[in-house]
């Protein structure tokens, strides 16, 4: 699959197993970026870049690290933007792949979420992660990587 990885925002992601098993099934490196404060361990083909744990430093070293090809898994929608604009493959923890059309509902659904809680309002959290939720993302992200590879191989 020439030089493609799977950078994974990984300081909150559930599914950190599941893309390395994926990793290891089609021979793509995975890169997990995370801050200091969350202590993870290289596996093969897997390599672990720590960064401080400012605010947004996962997110700026994955902005200026990621390149067309890549796989982007965040549930970040501002990086999965920017991973989008650099022409990488974005999906969510749950499997969902974020597109062109997508990202800029999303943006502005967190504007308007954001805009509610500064006004006093609160909206429900996410749902919980489930089991369905990992085979979701395992799916989607096998399959994304099997399309890949045989758009490739063509």
């Amino acid at each position: 699959m020439g030089a493609r990885s799977i950078i994974v925002d990984a300081d909150a992601c559930p599914v950190k197993s599941e893309i390395e098993q994926a990793g290891r099934q089609f021979g793509v490196q995975v890169v997990l970026v995370a801050s200091f404060d969350h202590r993870m361990k290289e596996n093969p083909g897997v390599k672990v870049i720590q960064v401080d744990r400012s605010d947004q430093s996962v997110d700026l070293y994955i902005a200026n690290q990621i390149k067309q090809g890549d796989i982007l898994v965040t549930q970040d929608f501002g990086l999965a933007a920017l991973g989008l604009a650099k022409g990488s493959f974005c999906l969510t923890n749950r499997g969902q792949e974020y597109t062109d059309s997508s990202i800029d509902f999303l943006l502005d659904r967190r504007h308007t979420s954001a805009k509610m809680r500064r006004s006093g309002k609160h909206s429900k959290g996410p749902k919980p992660f489930t089991d369905e939720d990992r085979k979701n993302f395992l799916h989607g992200l096998t399959k994304l990587l099997r399309n890949l590879q045989e758009n490739e191989n063509k």
